[in-house]
């Protein structure tokens, strides 16, 4: 496994005072088609009660991926959805959303769940939105047979030299990609991700080392731009590890970002902010 930029998540915190852990490159792009990456992961709620109240999106996607916990999600299109651990939800947003997204009643055992930006090429940033999520059916998932087990969020993933497996998402833009890799301790994985050009991983859990050959480790909370002509090897120390991955094409353009708004210009923003406060985004019912 060959690294080429390393990025450690940052303490912020967003929506109505919602505490998160950070990753974000809007200015070199060093992890294009994706832009962000947060994570809620706590068991005190009085680091998510307050959730995130209605907001608008332009031009990106956000894909959302629960593993512990769960929100309700409503938006302007009358999605109203219980997203709960194991389930996953994709907004394209192409023109706008309005949407907010709250923590279940129900959901009282902390909350761990990731939401990730990715960014629209130019030609379907005003596009319709649209929705998908898969509440109620459980993702794809292959084990190996040292103790990993890798689940296809989007797009379609596989251990090295076994069939791959296809998630219920599919489509993302940038032919972006998110699995979620979990190795039992002491466990390992091997993966050829060489058809993609953008290859990463977010460690969540635990640390990760080359191997027999232990000259560099990782840690939790870091984000990783990987070499992905090089096949790509983890090895868990006995607590075991977790993390996301992600692979896609980049879209190579250039970023104006303000706050929900993810254009190509500046003029673009802000008409993104006039048509918003004019009400053409629509409002949640």
């Amino acid at each position: 496994m060959k690294v080429l930029s390393q990025f450690s998540a940052k303490a912020a915190m967003d929506g109505d005072g919602v505490n998160i852990r950070r990753v974000a490159d809007f200015v070199t792009t060093k992890f294009d088609p994706f832009l962000m990456i947060d994570e809620i992961k706590s068991d005190d709620e009085q680091d998510f009660i307050g959730g995130f109240p209605a907001h608008p999106h332009r031009g990106m996607e956000t894909f959302t991926y629960i593993r512990k916990g769960g929100f309700e999600h409503r938006d302007q299109m009358g999605n109203v959805k219980a997203i709960r651990a194991g389930d996953v939800q994709w907004m394209s947003t192409g023109f706008g959303v309005v949407h907010s997204e709250m923590p279940l009643a129900d959901a009282v055992d902390g909350l761990h769940g990731f939401q990730i930006w990715v960014n629209m090429p130019a030609k379907d940033k005003l596009r319709p939105a649209t929705y998908q999520d898969t509440a109620g059916s459980a993702s794809v998932e292959v084990p190996n047979d040292t103790g990993a087990s890798l689940k296809a969020l989007a797009g379609d993933w596989g251990f090295k030299d076994q069939p791959l497996i296809s998630a219920t998402i599919q489509g993302l833009a940038g032919e972006a990609a998110i699995a979620d890799l979990s190795l039992a301790p002491n466990a390992e994985a091997t993966l050829d991700l060489s058809q993609h050009e953008l290859v990463a991983l977010y460690l969540y859990q635990g640390d990760l080392s080359k191997g027999e050959d232990s000259q560099w480790s990782y840690h939790q909370s870091e984000f990783l731009v990987l070499d992905s002509q090089s096949v790509i090897k983890f090895k868990a120390d006995e607590r075991g590890a977790g993390m996301l991955l992600f692979a896609g094409k980049p879209i190579r353009e250039k970023i104006v970002q303000m706050g929900p708004f993810v254009m190509n210009t500046q003029a673009e923003i802000q008409q993104a902010i006039r048509d918003y406060q004019e009400g053409r985004f629509g409002h949640i019912a």
